[in-house]
């Protein structure tokens, strides 16, 4: 098949420059060298925020944006975005006192006029306290209370972006990794792409290449002929520690100024537990074998123990530990607070016309820049292409009401009541695909943890562009993100594609080995501080 546009990413940027691409009429092909969704998109603060800190550096249009494509993922994805209360405490001393506060409370407001969340509220100590409980109070003044929108789950959102690429005709290949891109006489000509599996190569041809690789653009571009360009990207690695939900802390994110430095940093209730990030450290290491050190796992413990200080907040809180590598643009000697988190397009016209780096962005704004991306890509096809309809038409699984899906998977698939909420939390809409497959076979209905059922392990592998297993707990059903790193689910999962995808005895052990070699990666920090400590 002879394609328009060849993507290389398949994370959020990648995935829905394709949906966008591919509903305007390009013929797209998107390659990803492992699963969907595996590095930066995840591993993040998990909102969809207007970026209240980026008032500090004046950063006014992309503040303005991000509030704006706020307000269109609560629309097309209600499912998976969800209005998140936070607020902001001000203790005596800060760096930003409650004047400072309230003045940056009504910029965010005033520039995201016509928006559908509640305006913010200043409160008192007293008020503070009751909002949260277990908030520190000794010198606390006042607070903030805004809100801005929690995505919980972006694997599902980039993999909503795939199944919208694919029903509007794009190709999508997980596990398959551009090894370089083709030129020729000055123009881009296409990529060669191998399968990690089994080693063949394959000569992929497009007159248009997109890199949105995030923290790999400049490994891409390090293939192009002749001299290694300037580098694009400055990496930023961020970590954040998983704990069990915070007594005291509600359904109410905390955003507050670190002691120690002053940085704003999240404690987020989250997948029924806490999330406490983000540090913002350079690191222009591989970005595949980014981890947490000490230094950050203390820090963030540190700071969260302070503001919750009868959390009991230790070592021993942590579950596990993330990281993962920001794709910010290069920007020598500047502090990493200050350098911008707009994203934006280089087209490489002097030494490979055709060929489009994404620097930067952000899961807040992915849509926008997709749009940006592909009327890009418009100028240079020789045919007219649809407008862009991202903003209006709403994702794979879109449900604004989910109360009566829950009934009918209680009444027509027979599952319990837990299951079906958890379904409909996970999938929206696209549950009833599961409880259909649970209709047709009830041995399907099997749990798989208390909430959970082996019909999804199924749907996962035929509907969802699972591969792995670790594919399908990690990145479709989301056990794998639970306290315990999805360890009760694992051996019922694999019993059920022993007996509803006919796995012997091998296949399950390959299965087994791989899930736990990618928890695996997130215990190890707080593996890694254990064995220190006996020692």
């Amino acid at each position: 098949m002879a394609f328009d546009v060849i993507i290389v990413g398949g994370g959020i940027n990648g995935t829905g420059i394709a949906r966008d691409a591919a509903l305007r009429g390009l013929r797209v092909v998107l390659l990803e060298q492992a699963d969907f969704c595996t590095a930066t998109s995840r591993w993040s603060s998990r909102l969809i925020h207007g970026g209240l800190r980026y008032l500090e550096h004046a950063e006014l249009a992309l503040v303005r944006e991000s509030l704006r494509e706020r307000e269109t993922l609560l629309a097309i994805a209600p499912h998976l975005v969800h209005p998140l209360p936070l607020l902001v405490p001000v203790y005596r001393g800060a760096r930003r006192g409650p004047l400072t506060v309230r003045a940056g409370m009504w910029l965010y407001d005033l520039l995201s006029a016509g928006k559908s969340l509640p305006a913010h509220r200043m409160l008192d100590a007293a008020a503070a306290r009751a909002r949260m409980p277990g908030l520190a109070s000794s010198g606390l003044v006042a607070a903030a209370l805004y809100h801005d929108a929690q995505v919980e789950f972006p694997e599902r959102l980039v993999l909503e972006n795939v199944l919208a690429a694919r029903a509007a005709g794009a190709e999508l290949r997980p596990y398959t990794r551009v090894e370089r891109l083709l030129v020729e006489a000055g123009c881009v000509r296409g990529v060669v792409a191998r399968d990690p599996g089994s080693g063949r190569e394959d000569t992929v041809l497009a007159p248009l290449v997109v890199n949105a690789s995030g923290p790999w653009v400049d490994r891409l571009l390090d293939t192009l002929p002749g001299r290694r360009p300037r580098p694009l990207i400055g990496g930023a690695k961020g970590t954040h520690l998983v704990v069990d939900r915070l007594a005291g802390s509600a359904a109410t994110a905390c955003y507050a100024e670190a002691g120690a430095d002053g940085r704003p940093f999240f404690v987020i209730p989250w997948n029924g537990l806490t999330l406490i990030g983000t540090t913002d450290v350079a690191y222009g290491g591989d970005p595949a074998r980014v981890t947490a050190d000490s230094a950050e796992i203390d820090y963030l413990l540190a700071e969260a123990a302070r503001l919750f200080p009868a959390a009991g907040l230790t070592r021993a809180a942590v579950r596990y530990v993330y990281v993962g590598v920001r794709p910010l643009p290069a920007a020598a000697g500047k502090e990493q607070a200050a350098i911008t988190r707009r994203h934006h397009v280089r087209h490489h016209r002097l030494v490979a016309r055709g060929l489009y780096s994404v620097i930067g962005g952000k899961l807040t704004t992915y849509r926008n820049l997709a749009e940006l991306v592909v009327d890009r890509l418009a100028r240079k096809v020789a045919r007219n292409l649809r407008p862009c309809e991202t903003a209006q038409q709403i994702l794979p699984g879109a449900v604004a009401d989910p109360v009566p899906l829950a009934a009918e998977l209680v009444q027509r698939a027979g599952l319990a009541p837990a299951a079906a909420s958890r379904l409909l939390r996970v999938y929206g809409q696209r549950a009833l695909a599961i409880g259909e497959l649970v209709g047709r076979e009830p041995a399907l209905g099997t749990a798989l943890t208390r909430a959970s059922v082996a019909a999804e392990i199924v749907h996962a592998f035929e509907s969802e562009h699972a591969t792995t297993l670790a594919d399908v707990l990690m990145r479709r059903t989301m056990l794998g993100l639970d306290a315990d790193l999805g360890a009760a689910a694992l051996e019922p999962a694999l019993a059920a594609g022993a007996r509803h995808l006919g796995w012997d005895a091998a296949r399950c052990g390959v299965e087994r080995e791989r899930f736990l070699a990618e928890t695996a990666a997130l215990r190890q920090p707080v593996a890694a501080r254990d064995e220190a400590q006996r020692a």
